[in-house]
């Protein structure tokens, strides 16, 4: 029977509270009653992984990853970025095998988060959730902003033939606060329009994407997967082309030096391109409407990231031999390296589908990681965090239709008002944090529950798992030397979070044990009235 809650102090039976676990057999129970529908397959799995993988990293930061500045002043990689990417994909397999034992084990919706809530207890699960909101939700905003770029710069290639006012959309159209005072900055002629001296701007494209992402979602993951397997089948198909016809132009000679900036280069590198590894996790998060879970979502978590990594080492191999990145690089080529280095030899044609498959590999990481951002909350609201008025199904597609229009809509809200440079930078403290977190989870489990059936386990445990610590947290660590308003940013967003659990959290969970405590009272009476 639950304890009476009474308030929250600083006491043993506080501490006791905040560590107190929730059993993986309870949350087992709570999805099978309240569950999602069960849709997804192996393939949907791949793809889904495949498609939230694939984006923005490879049609964007994959350029800043191997120069790191337009100047030559930032540590880039060069031609060494074949293995920046080995590393980061190291890194990404040690948690993508702890990942696969929990979502086996486990297999409910919240990824991360649930895997904490079932070893570190209710405060730790709570600060996970809110990490992941500041990987999947911030940055479900910055790749939407990213595909608003794309598209601009897509429109701008037909000039010639659309109206000037679609070729070239005004700046407070296409643009976030923060983005349109760069432009005016350097353009002053670009006009912006204000209200009691703020710009007012607002991004269009990005606004629009997001609310399309946002309805398909709503009609199911399924109807999601098929949407993402096209996207899948486009990018893919470009970035083959590109591989194919870059490498008759391929140059050895800009291979040369390997590495401009040593190991100081790779790691750098690493941590940038770690950002194109982000989405693999989102697998784990779509557990509950798995068919077979126990058997396909490792496949599909770890067969994902092998797929990515072969494709991002072959783009790597060729971008870096058609472009020397050993100093400074043309700015159009950290904004689309793949499209730039098509224009290069003169593909013009190649370029213009290139900007195509950028689109569709951004609109596919979108609807995945909306996705994962309100299967995270749906969770928590589950579990008392948050009002579950957001538990509610729709009566027809059976998905939690009032969270997912809540996150579209926050996300709107996102794209007019955040700084997405720093946002963006943030995710990946984000992404780290849950990584050790799931790896520490799992060393944790081992001990405190070993009998547990475990369809899928971590190889060669507890080296794997402190192996993917190592790893995620010596990233982290080099990142946060560096000069960086984000390394700031995170303990602040952090510390925001545990007062948030302090003065709401804790209370509505502890209201909601009496709440509990009072209904089995009542139940008790009537049995022994009976």
């Amino acid at each position: 029977m639950a304890e009476k809650y009474s308030r929250a102090t600083l006491t043993r039976n506080f501490l006791k509270t905040i560590t107190r676990i929730k059993k993986p057999d309870e949350m087992l129970t709570e999805a099978k009653a309240e569950g999602l529908e069960k849709t997804l397959g192996v393939w949907d799995l791949i793809i889904l992984g495949v498609g939230a993988i694939i984006g923005s990293g490879i049609f964007a930061i994959v350029g800043i990853a191997a120069a790191g500045s337009a100047d030559g002043s930032g540590l880039g990689a060069g031609p060494a970025l074949v293995i920046s990417m080995v590393v980061a994909a190291i890194a990404c397999i040690f948690s993508a095998l702890c990942y696969s034992e929990f979502a086996t084990m486990i297999p409910v919706s919240g990824g991360a988060y649930i895997y904490t809530f079932a070893t570190l207890g209710e405060f730790a699960a709570w600060m996970v959730g809110w990490v992941l909101m500041l990987e999947y939700a911030i940055g479900f905003i910055a790749v939407a902003c990213a595909w608003s770029n794309h598209f601009v710069q897509f429109l701008s290639g037909f000039s010639s033939i659309l109206p000037a006012w679609l070729a070239n959309p005004p700046v407070w159209l296409v643009n976030d606060p923060f983005s349109a005072a760069k432009i005016v900055a350097e353009n002053p002629d670009a006009f912006v329009p204000t209200l009691f001296g703020l710009p007012i701007c607002i991004n269009l494209p990005a606004i629009i994407m997001v609310l399309l992402s946002t309805a398909i979602l709503v009609k199911g993951t399924k109807d999601s997967a098929k949407m993402t397997a096209i996207m899948v089948v486009v990018k893919m198909a470009v970035i083959a082309l590109f591989v194919i016809a870059g490498a008759f132009y391929v140059k050895p000679d800009n291979w040369v030096p390997f590495a401009p900036h040593g190991a100081a280069g790779i790691f750098a590198g690493a941590f940038i391109i770690f950002f194109a590894y982000i989405g693999f996790d989102a697998i784990a998060t779509a557990a509950e409407e798995c068919k077979n879970p126990q058997k396909d979502l490792p496949i599909g978590i770890i067969g994902s990231l092998i797929i990515t990594t072969v494709v991002y080492v072959l783009v790597a191999l060729i971008l870096t031999g058609l472009q020397d990145t050993s100093g400074a690089v043309p700015a159009a080529f950290l904004k689309a390296p793949m499209a730039y280095c098509m224009k290069l030899i003169n593909l013009n044609w190649a370029a213009g589908l290139i900007s195509i498959g950028s689109l569709a590999g951004l609109t596919s990481v979108l609807l995945v990681m909306e996705m994962a951002a309100t299967r995270i909350l749906y969770a928590m609201s589950r579990d008392h965090f948050i009002s579950q008025r957001f538990q509610k199904l729709h009566p027809k597609f059976k998905t939690p239709h009032v969270l997912t229009w809540t996150v579209g809509l926050l996300s709107v809200i996102g794209i007019l008002t955040l700084n997405l440079d720093v946002a963006a930078e943030l995710c990946n403290y984000g992404t780290f944090t849950s990584f050790i977190v799931v790896c520490v989870a799992v060393l944790i489990l081992r001990k405190t529950d070993p009998n547990r059936e475990r369809p899928f386990k971590v190889p060669f445990s507890p080296v794997v798992p402190s192996l993917g610590i190592i790893c995620c947290g010596g990233l982290m660590i080099y990142k946060s030397m560096q000069p960086s308003s984000s390394a700031l940013l995170f303990p602040v967003w952090l510390g925001v979070g545990a007062m948030i659990y302090l003065l709401y959290g804790f209370v509505k969970n502890r209201k909601n044990e009496n709440k509990v405590h009072i209904e089995k009272v009542e139940q008790r009476k009537l049995e022994l009235k009976m």
